[in-house]
């Protein structure tokens, strides 16, 4: 480590290459990336993480259509998933994609274990407080020290949300999951259930999610789209509700609890950027806008972003593609008809195979496959969205 002073400064910090603020999955693959290629062998190079033992804080889910990078690491996985809403219950085999699980305790130690590998990448156990562009570099302070470097790579955002989230709509996707162990064998460990519809909706789109492990063992997630967030205790209740009604489970221990809320929207996060500063993850918008799985989505950027920097070529990754379209759309519905998404993918699922679906939400499929999502869509939702985006003009 070298001690810097850049230009006009009155006091002196540690220098790094690259710094990466925050050990999620954007930060430990970005930091992998960079620390196994030997092109940046003779750069110094920084992960800031509040602490050293995360546990199993969260889960990751992706669909790939053959084997994959993190296969080795995957707590499980389906071939079969299942759609449910009222009068409508289908489990469909899938041919070509492969429904994938990462616990996030099994990542961590893998990538951690990585890194420390690599002679040229710290990892610091610090909360970083403060990220600015000087001009010069990009400097942050923890509460042990200040840093500098010429490019950082931060997972976490510090202006606030109000500064980002302008023009277009904002929903969340929020959740809270119970891993549960049940007395009797309840689930059918072949089917993940990827959306049920069939709960009261109450104003919002609402959909219980459950990935089964054994035929007692399994993740029941209540999740909604919408603007504001509810109170525990709902979310608590709904679970309740559904495991005892609906499951028919009188019995059940909860192993674990993982609750989170992501951003779904079109708004652009790389506005938060400068010369020296990039965001990464989900303060990077890397977030899929209209359902929120961002782990797919993050390890094809970061080998993109890693690129870039090689090459030396603009850091922007948001691009206004034709799914960026496609995504707005859909959030404009979800936030004028909120009450109503269940209609948007209980459609397409009665009058698609699942696997052109799970392609489209990959930003895979291309022009005429496109077109057979749109028209089994629900065709009045849309083109009332669509024309109250054109007296916004903002088309």
């Amino acid at each position: 480590m070298n001690l810097y002073i850049y230009p006009g400064a009155k006091d002196s910090m540690t220098e790094y290459d690259y710094i990466i603020i925050g050990g999620g999955a954007s930060g430990l693959l970005l930091a992998d990336a960079l620390g196994s290629d030997p092109y940046f062998r003779e750069k110094r190079i920084a992960i800031f993480e509040k602490e050293p033992q995360k546990g199993n804080d969260r889960t990751w889910c992706f669909w790939e259509p053959e084997a994959g990078r993190f296969d080795a690491l995957l707590h499980r996985k389906w071939s079969v998933l299942r759609f449910r809403g009222p009068e409508y219950d289908r489990s469909i085999p899938m041919q070509h994609y492969t429904y994938k699980m990462l616990r996030g305790s099994d990542f961590y130690r893998e990538y951690h274990s990585r890194i420390a590998r690599y002679p040229n990448v710290e990892v610091r156990f610090e909360t970083v407080t403060s990220l600015k562009d000087t001009g010069q570099v990009a400097r942050l302070s923890t509460e042990k020290g200040d840093y500098c470097a010429p490019r950082v790579f931060s997972s976490v955002s510090f202006l606030p949300s109000e500064h980002l989230m302008q023009p277009y709509p904002l929903l969340q996707q929020h959740f809270l999951g119970w891993f549960i162990r049940t007395k009797e064998a309840i689930f059918d460990p072949d089917a993940a259930t990827f959306m049920d519809f069939s709960i009261p909706q109450k104003g919002n789109t609402r959909f219980m999610y459950i990935l089964p492990f054994s035929p007692t063992e399994a993740l029941v997630e209540y999740t909604l789209f919408s603007e504001t967030l509810l109170a525990k205790d709902e979310y608590e209740e709904a679970l309740k509700s559904y495991i005892h009604s609906d499951l028919g489970c009188e019995e059940y221990e909860i192993l674990e609890t993982e609750q989170g809320s992501i951003p779904m929207t079109v708004n652009k996060f790389n506005k938060a950027d400068s010369a020296h500063i990039t965001h990464i993850g989900i303060a990077g918008g890397w977030a899929k806008p209209s359902t929120g799985y961002t782990f797919w989505n993050t390890s094809q950027k970061v080998p993109k972003l890693v690129d870039a920097l090689k090459k030396d070529k603009s850091l922007k990754m948001s691009q206004n593609s034709k799914f960026w379209y496609y995504d707005r759309l859909l959030l404009d519905v979800l936030t004028r008809e909120n009450a109503e998404g269940s209609k948007v993918f209980l459609s397409l699922f009665r009058n698609l195979n699942p696997e052109i679906i799970l392609k489209f939400l990959n930003e895979e499929t291309n022009l005429a496959e496109d077109f057979r999502i749109i028209n089994n869509s629900p065709k009045a939702m849309f083109i009332r969205a669509f024309l109250k985006a054109l007296l916004r003009s903002s088309y």
